[in-house]
């Protein structure tokens, strides 16, 4: 996993983030987790989605897996070598073996999740290949999640 960062490329993450944060919302108004993400190849977005967890009583359902299923079924085939993945908070470990098995070329994220995310709990799992942007927007990402949960109690 390499971490990278670059001037060119931080208007371009930014405008997909603001994409995946609409996905966010809309799970938010669904009384889902309010993590949304999108994959994106040669600059088209080919597939969004959001957690689902609760309307489909299915605790893999987060925004990641459903993105990645989309985009592979988009695809028609199950590596993801050319493509970036955009969600709102950083992988759980589940998503980023799915990350790591679908040799995602790069990972964007915005919000760090110490309490569950892979870079705390799995760093190896994702593809030795995949590139890794944290932070884009983490701030708006962030704020989405504490929202929801300030709303929860």
């Amino acid at each position: 996993m390499s971490m990278t960062c670059g001037a060119d490329t931080d208007s371009q993450d930014r405008r997909f983030m603001k994409t995946a944060l609409d996905e966010a919302r809309a799970a938010a108004v669904q009384g889902e987790i309010p993590v949304g993400a999108i994959v994106v190849c040669n600059g088209t977005v080919i597939a969004r989605a959001h957690n689902l967890t609760e309307t489909l009583t299915d605790v893999t359902a987060h925004a990641e897996m459903q993105a990645i299923t989309a985009a592979a079924s988009y695809l028609g085939g199950k590596y993801l070598d050319q493509c970036t993945l955009y969600v709102t908070l950083e992988p759980c470990v589940m998503c980023a073996g799915a990350i790591g098995w679908s040799q995602l070329q790069r990972l964007v994220y915005g919000a760090s999740d110490p309490r569950r995310g892979f870079t705390v709990f799995a760093p190896g799992a994702l593809h030795p290949k995949t590139q890794v942007t944290a932070g884009v927007m983490a701030d708006e990402c962030a704020q989405i999640v504490q929202d929801f949960f300030r709303k929860k109690r």
